[in-house]
């Protein structure tokens, strides 16, 4: 636009080139001492033969090429008339006069030499200075000498006595290179302008060849272009060279003002030109990638129309099976046939999937046409569903069918078989005693199979199949069931008089009363403790009053979580067993002080005596904070000091509860603060953890631990603490499954759900002290609220740019980290340490300030998925979970922090 709407000089030397080439003035290049341009009018005999056009011609052309800056100095005139008459120095400063297009500063004149014309100068210039209507100095000069006292030797040329080098006939090659060079940017300008037009009033067509040759042909524009440019930047640099040569030729030589106007005339237009090249290139980039995308919309729909038709010739064709079978054999061909359907349609089902799948990579990859690709996609989705949820139907329809037919069959043979089996009982082999025991025996033998064969009640039967019951199968069981009962009737009535032919033929059988004799009463089966199972209390007292189904072999107590002894199943639980947990909770939680106790005593005390110092790696040295944690801190909380004496407070607590269990979950709530001490041990188990691996061979540890007589080692028991924390969860748990809807259920729940949250907090700031590469500190972020793992896909717009990670397909694992002020996002890292389970370390990539950010809670195509997004929309994240549950709970989360910036800006 700037090369298109500048103005354009009315005058360029070739339209002057004659003229010019007669060299009656020229513009040197030098400049006074204030930087005024110097028009020199060197002798030239014919001079008041140049008729008036051609004479106002050139000198307007030559008052036009300096700078507009220099020009508004105003010109320096030196007219030579050394060889001349005063005649010609009079016409001369006449014409000058009346014609001179620009500012005057000065006009030198150099008179005529001989004496008399000098003479005459003289007095003319004295008598007709007014004449000549000059509003500016004439100064007379009689040498190039007197002239040197004004202008430097340097701006002027030799036949000036100056040093100035100037060569007509190169001047005025520049010049018309330039002004060529000009018109040759200005015309590409244009040819690019033009070819900008067309491209953004050309339609896209509608079909993939129109498009492939419509790129095609835009392509070989462009690059026809493309070679215009390059030939104009060609031509702009070899000018410039050509402008520098003098200098380049000798290191001595200078520029004169007016080259150096002239480089940075060439020098403007490449500039000028490489910014069109510039923006015509950003246009084409966009024009060619909205081609680009034409051409995968039409190749999309394209393998849409026939994908679509494949699939449609697929459903009507599951449509066609409506048959469920009315036999074994018939239903056996339709599976059959349903599994020749469903391999034909694994090719068109591959190509919708993968035809889906191409769609939401076009989407995001911005393409343009995002609501046209979009339905499609859910289309194409939506019929691979059906047809699979169809199928997986049919399949279980024609499962139930056979399962039906079979067991129709089965009675049916059943019925056949009995009726063959009393037929073949002959009557008069029967009328002995023998014959009717002895058809006895094969009835009650075929009976027996009566369960394998037969239909289960009919009520049960008509539910479990009811989906798939016609009027003609419904029929047809309804026959095979009424033959059922007849065939049993049958069996009945035969039993029956084969007992009488039986009976008539025995002795009867005097009955003999027993003596009365107290019946032994039945020994309730004791339950023993297995040897080592240490001082869990034995909550099951009875097989008959409080547990049914005896199932030997070792069970998980629910109580203490461990395999305690041969187990029954709960029927009920009854009061009692609330205090069977609040005494498990008694005696761990005494065990458990002691055990605090024996740590800090047997080992963190030796820590510092003197007789043990030696043994201590260096390791060690000055860290027992690091490996013992706050340890201290939860002794002295379980153990705590009551004037002089020391009183287990917690465990009196506990006590308290075994007349009252319902006040339990008092204790917990009462302690609350107080157990918070239980996260900040778990914030430094790492820690601890890395350093025993460092140390925990040294023979200082294995002394502690022959003089405590301790099985375990120092690390077995550092894990007492979170063991604990963890066996206060399960206990509530199982104190709330005893007391539902009662009495303290409320205060139980909230009880346990303070626990679980300081389980919780302790296992999110094990993760957060993991995260490295953050800058700041992450206590100022406020409270992490949650953390977890999920699939991040992202989108950045910054300016007239579009960044789109959403290219890559493959999402990025990431580890999110959520606090009151700030959403860190983390790249989950695993190391091995010497040998051991591997170490996570979270490495800090991103963050979003809270106050910044929005939440769009459902992407289509995924209900796992949602968006977080900053500025605006500046930046999208989008964020998939494992489960919409946990997805879920995070935008809670996140919907909470946000209610509340919105609450306190209010």
């Amino acid at each position: 636009d700037e090369i298109m709407q500048q103005e354009i000089r009315p005058l360029v030397a070739v339209d002057i080139i004659e003229q010019l080439h007669r060299q009656f003035a020229i513009l040197s290049g030098g400049r006074g001492k204030d930087g005024a341009p110097i028009i020199t009018f060197p002798e030239f005999a014919g001079f008041s033969d140049i008729p008036d056009e051609d004479f106002l011609n050139v000198v307007t052309y030559l008052t036009s090429i300096p700078s507009l800056e220099a020009a508004s100095i105003g010109f320096i005139i030196i007219i030579d008339r050394r060889r001349d008459k005063w005649s010609a120095v009079k016409a001369s400063l006449t014409r000058i006069a009346g014609a001179f297009p620009g500012n005057l500063q000065l006009v030198f004149v150099l008179r005529p030499s001989r004496f008399i014309q000098r003479t005459i100068a003289d007095i003319g210039i004295k008598l007709y200075r007014d004449d000549f209507k000059m509003k500016v100095p004439i100064i007379m000069l009689n040498s190039v000498s007197d002239l040197h006292g004004y202008i430097d030797k340097s701006q002027l040329t030799r036949e000036l006595g100056g040093t100035l080098e100037y060569g007509h006939s190169q001047w005025i090659h520049h010049r018309t290179a330039i002004e060529n060079f000009a018109m040759t940017v200005k015309t590409t300008a244009q040819m690019l302008q033009t070819f900008g037009t067309d491209l953004a009033e050309t339609e896209l067509p509608n079909d993939v060849q129109c498009t492939e040759e419509l790129l095609s042909a835009h392509t070989d524009h462009h690059s026809k272009l493309k070679d215009e440019l390059k030939l104009a930047v060609k031509q702009g640099a070899t000018l410039l060279t050509c402008i520098r040569e003098p200098v380049t030729r000798s290191a001595n030589s200078r520029l004169s003002p007016d080259e150096l106007e002239n480089v940075a005339t060439v020098e403007r237009l490449l500039a000028q030109l490489d910014e069109t090249e510039k923006a015509f290139d950003q246009f084409w980039t966009k024009h060619h990638l909205k081609l680009e995308q034409c051409l995968q919309l039409r190749h999309f729909e394209h393998d849409f129309r026939e994908i679509k038709l494949a699939l449609d010739n697929l459903m009507e064709g599951q449509a066609g099976f409506a048959d469920i079978g009315d036999s074994v054999t018939r239903v056996e061909h339709l599976l059959r046939e349903q599994k020749q359907l469903e391999e034909k349609g694994q090719e068109p089902l591959e190509k919708a999937q993968s035809l889906a799948l191409h769609g939401e990579q076009l989407i995001q990859n911005n393409h343009y046409a995002v609501d046209s690709i979009r339905p499609k996609c859910v289309e194409l989705r939506r019929i691979c569903d059906d047809f699979t949820n169809e199928t997986k139907k049919k399949y279980d329809i024609l499962g139930k069918s056979l399962e039906l037919h079979k067991q129709l069959d089965k009675a049916s043979q059943w019925c056949e078989a009995g009726i063959y089996l009393l037929a073949s009982q002959a009557v008069d082999k029967c009328q002995s005693q023998e014959g009717a025991e002895t058809a006895l025996v094969e009835i009650e033998k075929f009976l027996v199979t009566a369960k394998e064969h037969q239909l289960s009640n009919p009520k049960e039967f008509y539910n479990q199949f009811d989906m798939i019951l016609t009027p003609e199968i419904k029929a047809n069981a309804q026959r095979i069931l009424q033959k059922l009962e007849d065939v049993q009737e049958m069996f009945d009535k035969r039993q029956v008089s084969l007992k009488k032919l039986a009976a008539k033929q025995t002795r009867p059988v005097q009955p003999v009363a027993p003596h009365p004799e107290s019946s032994p009463k039945r020994a309730s089966p004791k339950i023993t403790r297995p040897a080592g199972v240490g001082h869990v209390q034995v909550i099951y007292q009875s097989w008959g009053r409080r547990t049914t189904d005896f199932k030997p072999g070792p069970m998980l107590c629910p109580i203490t979580g461990r395999h305690e002894f041969a187990g029954w199943s709960f029927l009920r639980v009854d009061p009692e067993t609330e205090i069977h947990i609040i005494n498990e909770l008694i005696e761990t939680e005494r065990v458990y002080v002691e055990e605090l106790q024996s740590i800090i005593e047997g080992y963190a005390s030796e820590m510092d005596n003197p007789n043990l110092v030696h043994l201590i790696p260096s390791a060690l040295q000055n860290k027992k904070e690091i490996l013992f944690g706050n340890l201290p801190e939860i002794y002295e909380f379980h153990n705590r000091h009551v004037g002089a004496a020391v009183v287990l407070i917690f465990l009196k607590e506990i006590e308290n509860c075994i007349e009252n269990p319902e006040l339990l979950a008092r204790c917990f709530l009462k302690r609350k603060e107080d157990l918070q001490i239980y996260e900040k041990y778990c914030q430094n188990k790492p820690r601890s953890e890395a350093l025993w691996r460092q140390c925990g061979d040294s023979i200082f540890f294995q002394e502690c631990q022959r003089k405590l007589d301790h099985k375990l080692s120092l690390d077995a028991y550092l894990l007492k603490p979170v063991q604990r924390i963890t066996k206060y969860q399960l206990l509530l748990k199982e104190m709330l499954k005893c007391s539902k809807n009662s009495e303290g259920t409320a205060e139980l729940e909230e009880a346990l759900a303070t626990v679980l949250d300081i389980i919780k907090s302790a296992n999110d700031s094990m993760h957060q002290i993991a995260i490295t590469g953050y800058e700041g500190d992450v206590s100022e972020l406020g409270k992490l609220l949650m953390q977890g793992s999920f699939n991040v896909w992202t989108d950045h717009k910054k300016g007239h740019n579009k960044v789109k990670d959403l290219a890559r397909f493959k999402p990025m694992q990431r580890h999110l980290f959520l606090y009151t002020k700030m959403l860190l996002f983390c790249k989950k890292r695993e190391e091995n340490t010497d040998g051991h389970e591997k170490t996570a370390s979270y490495s800090f990539k991103n963050s979003l300030k809270m106050s910044t950010v929005g939440i769009t809670e459902n992407v289509k195509g995924d209900n796992k998925k949602f968006e977080i997004w900053y500025n605006g929309r500046e930046e999208v994240y989008i964020i998939q979970a494992s489960s919409v549950e946990l997805k879920n709970t995070w935008i809670s989360e996140i919907r909470k922090v946000l209610t509340g910036q919105l609450e306190a800006c209010r």
